[in-house]
C-alpha cells in the first residue's frame, strides 16, 4: 500500500473497530436485522444525496448493476444480517475471532473467482499469522461456543464468507459507475436485503424494537460514520487495492477496538494482547514485504540524492 491507501485502511479499521460496542447498545433495544435496515437506509440516502449535490450519474446501466447487486446484497446485506444475529448468542470476542477468518478464506475464493491476485507461500504463513494473532487478542471463553453459542459462531461464521465472497465479486466487476453513487445504490440494496430479512423472521418485528436514545445514538453512528463513512472508504480502498489486501483489514480491526479500549476507557492491555499485537504485526510484514522493501528503497534512494538529508 502507498501512503494515501494506507492512511484510508487505518481509518477504517479505526472507525469498524469502535462498530462493535456501538453494536451491542444498539442490539439491546433494537432486533438485529432490522437495526442493520435503517443502519444502512439512511447510510444509502445520505451518499445519494451527496451523488446528486456533485451532479454525479445517478442510474446504473448493463454490468453496473453486477457489482451492486453483488456488493449491496453480500458485503451489506447477508453480512450483516448474519453478523447481528450471531452477536446475539456470541461474545465480541468470539466474533472478532471469527470475523479474522475473511483473510484466510478470501484467497480461496480469490483463486476460485480471478487469476488476479494470489498468495505467495510465505504471505500465506502471514496471514495465518495474523489470525492467530487475532484469536491472541480476543482471547474467547471457550464456554461461549457451546448450546447457543454455536448458532451463534454458524451466524458469524456465514457472514464471513459474505463479506468476503462479496468482496472477491465486487472488485472483479467492471464499472465506469461514479463511485459516491454506486456506493449508495449497494447500501440501499443492502437495506432493501436487510428489510426482507427481518420481515421474514418471526421474532423480528418493527414494534419490538425501542428506540431509546442510546439506540439512536448508537444508529446515528452505525449510519453515518460506520455506515456511510467507512462504507464509502471501505469500497474505495477494494477498487484500488483488491479483496486480498483489503481483508487484512480483520486483522487490525480488534487491535484498534483493544488500544482504543485502553487508552478512552482505562482498560487494561493483557500481556496476551500485547502478545497478538507482536504477531499480527509480523504477518501484516510477511504480507507486506514486497511494498515495505520498495518503500525502504524509495526512502534510501531520496535520502541519497539530497546531501542535506545527511
Amino acid at each position: 500500500m502507498r501512503r494515501r491507501p494506507l492512511l484510508v485502511f487505518l481509518l477504517i479499521a479505526a472507525v469498524w473497530g469502535t462498530a462493535f460496542p456501538v453494536t451491542k447498545v444498539a442490539l439491546a433495544s433494537v432486533p438485529p436485522a432490522l437495526l442493520g435496515a435503517v443502519r444502512f437506509d439512511v447510510a444509502g440516502a445520505l451518499l445519494l444525496a451527496l451523488a446528486v449535490w456533485r451532479g454525479d450519474r445517478l442510474r446504473p446501466a448493463g454490468a453496473e448493476w453486477r457489482p451492486i447487486l453483488a456488493g449491496g446484497v453480500l458485503l451489506v446485506g447477508v453480512h450483516h444480517a448474519f453478523l447481528f444475529a450471531g452477536q446475539l448468542y456470541v461474545t465480541s470476542a468470539v466474533a472478532a475471532v471469527l470475523l479474522g477468518l475473511i483473510p484466510v478464506v478470501t484467497p480461496a475464493l480469490t483463486r476460485l473467482t480471478s487469476t488476479r491476485e494470489r498468495l505467495s507461500p510465505l504471505s500465506v504463513v502471514g496471514v495465518l499469522l495474523g489470525f492467530a494473532g487475532v484469536v491472541t487478542i480476543a482471547d474467547p471463553d471457550p464456554t461461549a461456543l457451546a448450546g447457543a453459542g454455536l448458532l451463534g459462531v454458524g451466524l458469524v461464521f456465514a457472514s464471513a464468507l459474505a463479506f468476503a465472497l462479496g468482496a472477491v465479486l465486487t472488485h472483479d466487476a467492471t464499472t465506469t459507475m461514479p463511485e459516491i453513487a454506486e456506493q449508495a445504490w449497494m447500501m440501499l440494496v443492502g437495506a432493501a436485503t436487510l428489510h426482507a430479512t427481518s420481515a421474514a423472521l418471526p421474532w423480528e418485528s418493527l414494534g419490538d424494537a425501542a428506540w431509546t436514545p442510546a439506540a439512536v445514538a448508537s444508529l446515528a453512528y452505525l449510519a453515518i460514520v460506520a455506515g456511510a463513512g467507512g462504507f464509502g472508504l471501505y469500497f474505495w480502498l477494494l477498487r484500488r487495492v483488491g479483496p486480498i489486501e483489503v481483508s487484512l483489514l480483520e486483522y487490525v480491526i480488534p487491535t484498534v477496538a483493544a488500544l482504543t479500549g485502553w487508552l478512552a476507557l482505562g482498560e487494561e492491555l493483557a500481556p496476551t494482547t500485547v502478545a497478538g499485537f507482536a504477531v499480527i504485526f509480523v504477518g501484516f510484514v510477511l504480507v507486506k514485504r514486497t511494498a515495505i522493501r520498495a518503500e525502504l528503497r524509495r526512502w534510501r534512494d531520496r535520502r541519497g540524492a539530497d546531501p542535506v538529508a545527511d
